[in-house]
């Protein structure tokens, strides 16, 4: 019988007068791998910290296996003032980086998660909010704990790199337990899901598919239940009135849940009649960028080109989701294409017909003053959806804004519920093009399932920016993909296709990187073999100083000898630098070990400099 590394027993912790748990008791053992779900503020973070021993419960007792280790990552992770990349995330390496320049793990870390492109001597300070989080996240990845923490890990990470942190966490051996709202990944890494929902947790086999089936199945039974309580004093005097024949036959009921729930499966979404919808409403014309050019300055002061004369066009009910590396121009585009943003070149277009609605990253077009109700009402009371008129109120429910939170003033709510709201008031616009940039931040799953909902039978033009892959894959027909090369990419297979394409242009990258240093290697080896036939050797000098009438003989058997001294520095410096260089050359282009290589090289280079000025300067006086 496995032991949990850590077990809780009636564990109870209270806000205010809500018990956000109440008397949970669960346990973790080696190589689980936990989802947590549950909708925001719930207590899920709450049970990380449980877990994790960041506080204590009110109530029960939390034990864990001794020698457990833990790596934590909330969702506050910070890195004290003043480090470096390098100090929060190798710090436990100390000051020797051959220790961890040689661990392939490490290395896969540091390249998984992008630092390649921050810099290990980086001031932790001076990265965005994102960067950061990275920065906490590969420090929690480089250990080799017990028990993996990890409060929405990933939040700020690309599509690129959630599918890299999803193979990683399935290849190690100790347990993990992640609270996160991304589906594709929960589906990816979770072998079991947890619900926080009213206090308790709900366990359930399986990832994010498993737990929707389940979910679905508990809730049918609810109803079923709720329904024959409600019916049972009817049922009973009809049963009565039949007289006592009818009492002789029993009837019987025969239930299988997956056969229920398959019968009940709404129908897929008709894309040939949403587009033919939206070609009466929108006409032939809706978004054309032609030969479009746009630029950027990076950090470094630099030009950097997000789009090279690229030509794209966008018509009546497409439905097109946009995936791509941080920086490479996503939310740029979609700015230039609804007209918020100048090109360097080219043109941008709209259709006369076209009715934006647009959901930036930053939610700047929320007004703040106000209750939640107004802000809706403020752009129409009602919405025709699927044929049926909702009203404002009835809307702000299904994206989870209760009756009571819709008196809720707007500047109070947190960012993913300032979020959902400003979604719902574009919707509420009635838009025929929705272009939404990144609209699955901080929402909750149920928020999740009923936008994927409204957005799966909404007839207008659709373009969506999201690391969501879920949400890609669920609501939009094809896929588009901006690889940092300039150019507008079609990706037949969707993410799958997209996936393949970085991994191939990375191996393009550490390809022409190991040929670069095999080539600087020969010329460093050229230079050095140069300057060895240029310089003196001791046994000319030797002759030469004899000869002299400068030192002494006391003099020059001491510059002699100290000459030897230095030559036999000078050859054990050449014969490091030597197999640095292969080691270089072999490294190929893993950034970790490259960088940990290079800064040695530096250094023997530096000391063989100085060696090398003090031999001249010895061979000079014995010459004199």
């Amino acid at each position: 019988m496995m032991v949990n590394l850590v077990n809780l027993e009636a564990v109870t912790v209270v806000h205010g007068v809500r018990p956000v748990l109440d008397g949970v008791s669960l346990g973790v053992q080696r190589g689980d791998r936990i989802g947590v779900l549950g909708l925001n503020g719930s207590g899920k973070s709450t049970l990380l910290g449980i877990l994790a021993g960041l506080r204590p419960p009110d109530t029960g007792r939390v034990s864990v296996l001794g020698g457990t280790t833990f790596a934590v990552v909330a969702q506050a992770s910070v890195t004290g003032t003043g480090a470096t990349v390098r100090d929060a995330v190798l710090s436990r390496f100390g000051e020797a980086e051959h220790s961890w320049a040689s661990d392939s793990s490490v290395r896969a870390v540091l390249t998984g998660l992008g630092l390649a492109g921050l810099g290990l001597d980086s001031p932790v300070d001076s990265l965005s909010g994102g960067e950061q989080r990275r920065v906490a996240l590969a420090a929690a990845l480089v250990t080799e704990a017990d028990l993996m923490v990890l409060d929405e890990p990933t939040n700020h990470l690309d599509i690129e790199a959630v599918d890299w942190l999803a193979q990683h966490l399935r290849s190690r051996s100790g347990a993990c337990v992640v609270v996160t709202h991304d589906r594709w990944f929960l589906d990816a890494v979770a072998t079991t899901t947890w619900e926080v929902v009213d206090g308790q947790v709900l366990i359930r086999e399986g990832g994010y598919s498993d737990w929707v089936f389940a979910r679905a199945e508990r809730q049918r039974l609810d109803r079923a239940a709720e329904e024959r309580r409600r019916n049972l004093a009817r049922k009973e005097l009809a049963w009565l009135r039949r007289g006592p024949p009818a009492r002789t036959s029993k009837p019987r009921y025969r239930i299988e849940a997956a056969e229920a729930l398959i019968a009940d499966v709404p129908p897929a979404r008709d894309t040939v009649a949403l587009q033919a919808f939206a070609r009466r409403r929108l006409g032939r014309d809706v978004i054309d960028l032609e030969n479009v050019t746009a630029t950027v300055t990076a950090a470094d002061g630099r030009e950097k080109v997000l789009l090279d004369e690229q030509t794209w066009r966008v018509g009546p009910g497409d439905r097109i989701g946009i995936v791509g590396v941080n920086g490479s121009g996503k939310s740029t585009m979609l700015r230039i294409a609804v007209g918020m943003r100048e090109t360097q070149g080219g043109k941008a277009k709209l259709g006369t017909t076209v009715r934006l609605g647009y959901l930036s990253q930053e939610v700047t077009e929320l007004p703040l003053e106000g209750r939640l109700i107004e802000a809706i009402t403020s752009v129409a009371s009602s919405v025709n959806l699927d044929g049926k008129d909702v009203s404002a109120g009835q809307l702000a429910e299904r994206f989870g804004f209760s009756a009571a939170q819709q008196w809720t003033q707007v500047k109070s709510l947190s960012g993913g519920e300032r979020r959902r709201l400003q979604l719902l008031r574009v919707l509420m616009s009635e838009p025929n093009v929705l272009v939404l940039d990144e609209p699955t931040n901080d929402l909750d799953t149920d928020t999740l399932a009923a936008l994927e909902d409204l957005l799966d039978s909404w007839p207008g033009t659709l373009l969506v920016v999201s690391h969501d892959r879920y949400l890609i894959e669920r609501v939009t027909d094809t896929v588009i993909g901006l690889l940092g090369d300039g150019t507008i990419s079609q990706l037949v297979r969707g993410v799958p296709e997209y996936l393949e394409r970085r991994e191939a242009a990375i191996a393009a990258e550490q390809t022409e990187r190991t040929d670069q240093a095999a080539q600087n290697k020969q010329d460093r080896q050229a230079a050095k073999a140069s300057a060895a036939s240029a310089a003196p050797s001791a046994a000319a000098v030797a002759p030469a100083a004899a000869a002299s009438a400068g030192p002494s003989a006391t003099e020059t058997r001491a510059l002699r000898k100290d000459l030897q001294r230095l030559e036999r520095s000078l050859e054990s410096l050449r014969r490091k630098e030597t197999q640095l260089h292969g080691k270089l050359a072999d490294v190929g282009g893993d950034f970790a070990a490259a960088a940990a290589l290079d800064a040695e090289l530096r250094q023997v280079g530096s000391e063989r400099d100085t060696v090398e000025e003090q031999w001249l300067e010895l061979a000079e006086q014995l010459e004199s």
